[in-house]
């Protein structure tokens, strides 16, 4: 059915399993709703210790929990503390760290989805542009001496006379094997590449111009774009189907929180105004 396919109903179905992991790991303070009162219990004691044990992949000792756990404590005093003296408000770090943690929750989501082959397969053919890869060249390539006649070297080429005595001495490749249009363009300069592609293969030509002079070229082989086969890249696919559904399901996520709330905002005209002041 069409509905299993839609991004907010993945929204929902795997949301609630996001949200719920998500309270597993932060659960809420024991003591909440009491202000005066600190407790630290056994799952904080476990979830701190993990994450100690994680950076120096030993168990704390207990003087090194116990530091641990006055820091906790020193953290979360000056937390209310803050709060009570409204630090949190108008804070544009706060809130942005905040607005943070819930689109990580829609990440979660996203990471967490395991698309059947037949859905990748359709997102890769859709975008087969963004994963074609690009036509190479190879050729070599021979710099004209100034005042020299192109016909005549060419004649002089297809009479074996050796390129040496025929070329100007540069820095440039006299070949480059199968490259890329970035590649040949980054050596001989914008638009060298697209002059020399459609070129006949296995003859001298030219002359080609670049910002080093007037070149003649044989082209020795032409690779053209092609699609690679899906399974070569699947995980790249898999990782950008993912980011897609991340963006998807970020726009569903936000668009229900919104329904929750009357939002008011100042017109077109008051902003217009405001504007111009």
């Amino acid at each position: 059915m069409r509905i299993f396919r839609e991004p907010l109903f993945h929204f929902f179905l795997l949301g609630l399993l996001i949200f719920g992991w998500f309270f597993f790991l932060n659960p809420p303070a024991p003591n909440e709703g009491d202000d005066s009162k600190i407790v630290i219990g056994n799952q904080d004691v476990e979830r701190l210790s993990s994450q100690f044990e994680n950076t120096w992949r030993r168990r704390p000792t207990p003087v090194e929990m116990e530091r641990i756990l006055e820091a906790m404590v020193r953290e979360e005093v000056l937390v209310r503390e803050a709060t009570k003296l409204g630090f949190d408000q108008g804070d544009s770090v706060v809130r942005a760290r905040l607005a943070k943690k819930m689109e990580f929750l829609t990440t979660s989501l996203a990471q967490s989805m395991v698309p059947e082959d037949s859905v990748l397969i359709a997102y890769f053919n859709e975008n087969a542009d963004a994963y074609s890869l690009p036509p190479e060249i190879a050729f070599e390539q021979l710099l004209l001496m100034q005042g020299d006649d192109p016909d005549r070297v060419l004649a002089a080429l297809a009479e074996g006379e050796a390129r040496a005595n025929l070329e100007k001495v540069s820095l440039l490749p006299i070949s480059m094997s199968l490259s890329s249009l970035t590649a040949v363009d980054n050596t001989f300069g914008r638009g060298f590449f697209a002059q020399i592609e459609e070129l006949p293969k296995q003859q001298w030509t030219g002359p080609v111009t670049s910002g080093f002079g007037a070149h003649l070229v044989l082209v020795t082989e032409v690779k053209p774009a092609a699609l690679p086969e899906f399974e070569s890249i699947r995980e790249t696919v898999l990782l950008d189907w993912r980011r897609e559904q991340s963006e998807i399901l970020t726009v569903a996520q936000l668009e229900v929180l919104k329904s929750q709330y009357e939002i008011e905002t100042p017109d077109a005209e008051v902003l217009a105004e405001w504007s111009l002041q």
